[in-house]
């Protein structure tokens, strides 16, 4: 591996920068991705390597932020995809290879960490300070998994692009729905996150 992954500290403050403080998240995200990278064979993600790497997230917590920094990878790059899991996890893909691994934080690593540091009453702190120094088998379990990338997933241009016959909005990427026949997005199809105060327009 080379210095860029090897150097902990400085990859855990350039996360943290970047997150906005120094967190027991930081860490773990941190270190789930060089430990991810080594794993799939990935020496020098923001570079010679960049374009070999997709990282699926499964929480939208502080850690994604650190594995972010690390990797290089992001949503705008398509590069990082975001599937809301709630879990403290991530798979690191290697496109080249097809080698892929889920590293999962282990839950009882939080009592670890207390157990280390008794004299620290304040989990938080305590976790900070224990993330740092535990080994890779102590925090997490690693995973050989296999993942299909579809290619309207893949990074580059997009493959389709079509009108919702609703909304009069254009959607990408084979995100589109068919009701009754006709093309819909998947927010006129199913409902979504938000409800327009102007909803009664798109009614035909």
């Amino acid at each position: 591996m080379n210095t860029s992954l090897s150097d902990f500290d400085r990859l855990l403050e350039d996360s943290a920068r970047i997150h906005g403080h120094l967190c027991p998240g930081q860490v773990l995200g941190v270190k789930m991705s060089i430990l991810g990278l080594h794993q799939i064979g990935i020496d020098d993600p923001k570079g010679k390597d960049r374009k070999s790497i997709i990282v699926f997230v499964e929480m939208d917590r502080c850690a994604t932020d650190a594995v972010q920094s690390v990797t290089g990878c992001s949503l705008g790059h398509r590069t990082m995809k975001f599937v809301d899991y709630g879990k403290m996890a991530a798979t690191f893909l290697n496109l080249k290879t097809g080698k892929a691994v889920r590293v999962l934080a282990k839950e009882e690593s939080r009592q670890t960490a207390k157990d280390l540091f008794p004299g620290i009453e304040n989990n938080y702190a305590a976790q900070l300070k224990a993330y740092k120094v535990m080994s890779d088998d102590a925090l997490f379990e690693v995973t050989e998994v296999s993942v299909a990338v579809k290619p309207e997933d893949m990074p580059g241009r997009p493959l389709s692009r079509v009108q919702c016959s609703k909304c009069g909005e254009y959607v990408q990427d084979m995100r589109e729905e068919k009701v009754d026949g006709k093309v819909c997005c998947r927010h006129c199809a199913k409902g979504g996150y938000y409800v327009s105060f102007h909803e009664d327009r798109y009614a035909k």
